[in-house]
């Protein structure tokens, strides 16, 4: 995941190349480093680059990374020809590489050619059953094509091999979500939030499916997952404070009639409604009673 931090400094670079600054080959690199797909940006500045013998040359090793990065980047934007001259170039120069052969099998997806990619991917795969990028190009032709289910599949049988790889659980509890498979869903954020549990955006996407699934149980969990979101972004989360009042205000109808015992405090929706509304004054003072209507008719 890209901090903000990283994203500021691409985006300086970005301004500072287009506006004729110079700094071209560090912006390249910092993209290709951080995996971004600013492919627009790479084509244009990378083929000023590889167009220019000179600056080519004083590339050293590197010109063949930025040639690969400049393929991967056209076949994004469909300039297939740049795309095709780019990988013609890699072929002279690695005959038989793995890794050009992973390009060759990109540039027949972008071209539509989905069976001769499937076979050229699959073969790739029986040769090197690990190779991670191919793995996720038939997650992304399975969802070009339209076919979730087999979107689903392919990601299943990659984190069967790669299960510490956050983005695809994430991918895949969002492609749930499509489907309205929550409990499915919510596998995903429960492993989500194991590895990585000072994520804020785990918490609250959790709490969200949980509060959609209903039920007491859910519900209560789905209120201290929605208080774990607040507590990681210092009350800055305003979904999780919302979250907080309707969990509540739909545990009170669920437990209506029953002990006190089984019913929960009331001052932490108190509390949440309170920053709500200090929130909606300094921001958006104008929506204010709309807000205090809201939070009525959920009895707060």
């Amino acid at each position: 995941m890209v901090t903000r931090t990283e994203e500021e400094e691409v985006n300086r670079l970005e301004n500072q190349v287009e506006n004729g600054g110079g700094g071209v080959w560090e912006y390249l690199c910092l993209v290709h480093k951080l995996k971004l797909r600013r492919s627009d940006m790479v084509l244009k500045h990378g083929l000023s680059i590889l167009n220019d013998s000179k600056k080519r040359s004083a590339l050293g090793p590197e010109e063949w990374t930025l040639y690969e990065q400049v393929a991967v980047a056209a076949m994004d934007c469909q300039s297939i020809d740049v795309a095709k001259d780019c990988i013609k170039v890699l072929q002279r120069k690695f005959p038989g590489s793995k890794r050009v052969g992973r390009l060759e099998a990109m540039l027949l997806e972008a071209r539509g050619l989905w069976s001769e990619a499937e076979n050229a991917f699959s073969s790739l795969l029986e040769e090197n059953p690990f190779d991670q990028v191919v793995h996720k190009r038939r997650v992304a032709m399975a969802k070009a094509q339209g076919n979730t289910s087999a979107a689903i599949d392919w990601l299943n049988k990659y984190l069967d091999l790669f299960m510490a790889d956050h983005e695809a659980w994430r991918e895949l509890a969002e492609i749930y979500v499509s489907l309205q498979m929550y409990k499915q869903a919510a596998f995903c954020y429960e492993e989500l939030i194991l590895s990585q549990p000072t994520v804020p955006l785990y918490h609250l996407a959790y709490a969200d499916v949980l509060y959609t699934l209903g039920g007491l149980e859910n519900l209560q969990t789905a209120k201290k997952y929605y208080a774990s979101t607040i507590a990681l972004t210092g009350g800055k989360s305003t979904r999780a404070l919302f979250g907080i009042c309707l969990c509540t205000s739909a545990i009170g109808q669920l437990t209506k009639g029953r002990n006190k015992e089984d019913k929960e405090s009331p001052e932490l929706q108190s509390l949440s409604a309170m920053a709500l509304e200090k929130d909606y004054k300094q921001r958006a003072p104008g929506k204010l009673s709309v807000l205090s209507s809201t939070l009525r008719s959920l009895k707060i």
